[in-house]
């Protein structure tokens, strides 16, 4: 196991019962970006939050500060060579407000995620989706959209992961069945994620 997993688990021992899960997640997301694809995450509300901040932690620096390699930093000249960072691509789906406002407004609402899944990913990308009863209907929609397109699938849930378990490629199902406990799960496990893909990427 890795040294960040072990660590994880010595601090929360209930999330013991994850580690599988989040190794195979872990594995999909390293196979993506090695093979220079992107993720695309998403959620409703504080999951919405989720897949901003695990989004974030991706984007830039989280424990290391992710210098640019020598041929990134003479690809960008000396003046940004020091001051941006390394970063996996990674997009939250909570955002695009213009969209977002335009399709419920003249489509269905709960396709929202599904279309953005269809017009941004690609064969060989990733998503991952965020619901902690398992039922949401438009993270439902996008995981079926983009099994259709050919990314893998990766969900964070409670106990008893709903229909996200058996839909996603793997669901990662947190030991709680009250939403905000649920949630309180899912911020230590996408940070360990973010850990372990940083090392992996950026040592």
């Amino acid at each position: 196991m890795n040294q960040h997993l072990t660590e994880l688990v010595e601090r929360i021992p209930a999330l013991s019962v994850c580690v599988p899960q989040i190794e195979e997640a872990l594995s999909l997301l390293e196979k993506t970006y090695r093979a220079g694809n992107k993720t695309l995450v998403c959620g409703n509300g504080g999951s919405a939050a989720d897949a901003e901040h695990f989004s974030g932690e991706l984007l830039k620096g989280f424990y290391k500060t992710r210098p640019l390699s020598k041929e990134e930093k003479t690809r960008v000249g000396a003046d940004y060579a020091t001051r941006l960072q390394g970063a996996l691509p990674t997009i939250p789906l909570g955002g695009f407000s213009a969209l977002n406002t335009a399709f419920s407004n003249d489509n269905e609402p709960e396709l929202i995620f599904a279309q953005l899944v269809w017009g941004l990913g690609k064969n060989g990308d990733a998503l991952v989706a965020f619901s902690t009863s398992g039922n949401s209907a438009n993270v439902l929609h996008a995981v079926r959209i983009a099994k259709a397109k050919g990314m893998a699938t990766i969900g964070f849930s409670g106990k008893t992961g709903g229909t996200l378990k058996s839909l996603a490629d793997v669901t990662i199902c947190v030991p709680a069945t009250v939403t905000h406990l649920i949630q309180e799960y899912h911020l230590p496990i996408y940070h360990c994620m973010a850990l372990v893909l940083e090392e992996i990427f950026f040592a």
